[in-house]
């Protein structure tokens, strides 16, 4: 037998690791030394079967603690295994909860992409906006100077009334008075303005 066929021997033998073949070989020697002792006196005797009793007390301690030991260690390994269990539970919990929410924000990225247009379309329109801002301000310039020009309008007509009124105010004359009456009722109005 090879040197490591020996050692796993021994560490089967010894199983969980407790000394047990120590103890049963010593055993074994002090049952055979008991047997071959019939010859000695009874209390050499006596005191043989007491060492053996003693160490047959030693093994079923030690096989009553290597039992607890097994009980204690299975009793862990099924929390372990509850808890595992529960664990798994609770990671696919989760994935699921995760898998759900990611199709939440896939329809709600949908949702704004729907909502709002697309980057072409947004800078079609922004061009259109700015083109018409320009044709909006053109406009605007056309007005002022056609506001300008009306108020010009308007500032020499005034002065012009003012003037024919001062005029007017002087002359006492009733014959200038009826000419002039004469004139206005004969003349078609005043001419319309230009633009």
């Amino acid at each position: 037998m090879s040197e490591e066929e020996v050692i796993k021997r021994r560490l089967i033998f010894d199983g969980d690791g407790t000394g047990d073949d120590r103890r049963f070989n010593l055993m074994l020697k002090m049952i055979t030394k008991w047997i071959h002792s019939i010859d000695e006196s009874p209390e050499e005797s006596r005191q043989m079967y007491d060492k053996i009793l003693a160490q047959l007390s030693l093994v079923e301690h030690s096989r009553r603690r290597s039992e607890l030991v097994t009980k204690s260690n299975d009793e862990q390994l099924m929390k372990y295994q509850k808890l595992y269990y529960n664990y798994e539970e609770k990671i696919k919990e989760v994935r699921s909860e995760i898998s759900n929410q990611r199709s939440e924000l896939e329809k709600a990225k949908r949702g704004l992409l729907l909502q709002n247009p697309p980057r072409t379309e947004m800078n079609r329109q922004l061009i259109m906006l700015q083109k018409e801002l320009m044709e909006l301000g053109e406009e605007k310039k056309r007005l002022v100077q056609k506001l300008d020009k009306r108020k010009k309008q308007f500032h020499v007509l005034f002065t012009s009334a003012n003037q024919l009124k001062v005029y007017l105010d002087e002359e006492d004359d009733s014959e200038i008075n009826t000419s002039l009456d004469d004139v206005t009722a004969n003349s078609p109005g005043p001419e319309p303005m230009s633009e």
